[in-house]
């Protein structure tokens, strides 16, 4: 049994991660920010610390006495006028973390980034990532970094916001063509992944790329929604990226829109990868997208 540091605990995939952390025996210490304790697993053996990672002080002394840190914390959407950007939330906490890990004398991180992470990217949210993922590489740590694809489970952002769509609209409106492609993953996958680096030394010094068995158009995806919630067409609407992006602009400041530029310039790359070697190498069976969803959507 291991004591494991882990930032992002309350989120999405943080929760998940904390129950296969307790899974296999080890004790978890979570990095909260005060007033935020409440959401996280309701599981015996975690132990709530609070703490910013965007505020170094004191974040060594949290850390001392854990063996490895599980770091999660990520945006998908900055609200810049409260100091949430992608450049604070991922590349400089993620050097917070490391800095407070290597004074307290912890060895092993295991580090959340993003599938279409790469020098070159275009989005700012995976250039910010790459940054983090460069600072993880240079740390001297025993490190794993993890690249999800979408993440879908009880309580996602994704197909949740899917779902309320296809209900809800005669018609969905879609950006593009709906050709991009990406790859759901089931957010227990991805725990199971990351709880499983800790057992795997060799592990260490490898990254990644994390998605489900098979790759869908995103109008696949609707559609799939659809037949789970029992509409046997999904009638779309394409909007052009072209014309869509001046209005994207206009009103990305609104925190209740739901696009923003950066995450149109990701609408137009696919986000695929072979999954085979995280699967083969963590022993995990993948989960289907149109078996998982139906798991929770009905």
């Amino acid at each position: 049994m291991v004591t494991v540091f882990v930032t992002g605990g309350t989120g999405f995939v943080g929760r998940a991660v904390v129950r296969a952390l307790r899974g296999r025996g080890h004790q978890v210490r979570c990095l909260v920010r005060p007033g935020s304790e409440r959401r996280l697993a309701p599981e015996t053996g975690v132990e709530a610390v609070a703490g910013d990672v965007t505020v170094p002080a004191g974040l060594a002394d949290v850390l001392r006495g854990t063996d490895a840190v599980v770091h999660l914390v990520g945006i998908i959407r900055e609200h810049r006028r409260r100091g949430v950007t992608f450049e604070r939330l991922h590349t400089e906490a993620t050097r917070h973390v490391l800095a407070a890990a290597q004074a307290a004398g912890v060895r092993r991180v295991v580090h959340m980034s993003a599938l279409g992470t790469r020098p070159d990217a275009r989005s700012r949210y995976h250039q910010t990532k790459w940054a983090a993922e460069e600072a993880v590489r240079a740390s001297g740590l025993a490190w794993t970094i993890f690249r999800p694809s979408v993440i879908f489970g009880p309580g996602d952002g994704f197909v949740t916001l899917l779902t309320r769509l296809v209900r809800w609209f005669p018609v969905v409106p879609v950006i593009g063509d709906g050709r991009n492609r990406l790859q759901p993953v089931a957010v227990e996958t991805v725990a199971a992944g990351f709880a499983g680096a800790l057992d795997r030394p060799a592990t260490a010094g490898q990254v990644f790329d994390v998605g489900g068995p098979r790759a869908y158009a995103f109008d696949e995806v609707l559609d799939e929604v659809g037949a789970v919630l029992g509409r046997r067409r999904v009638p779309k609407l394409h909007h052009p990226v072209g014309l869509m992006a001046p209005v994207v602009r206009l009103l990305e400041g609104i925190p209740a829109f739901p696009l923003t530029s950066d995450q149109l310039l990701m609408l137009g790359e696919d986000n695929t990868c072979d999954p085979v070697p995280f699967h083969r190498t963590f022993e995990l069976t993948p989960v289907e997208f149109a078996a998982g969803i139906r798991a929770y959507l009905r």
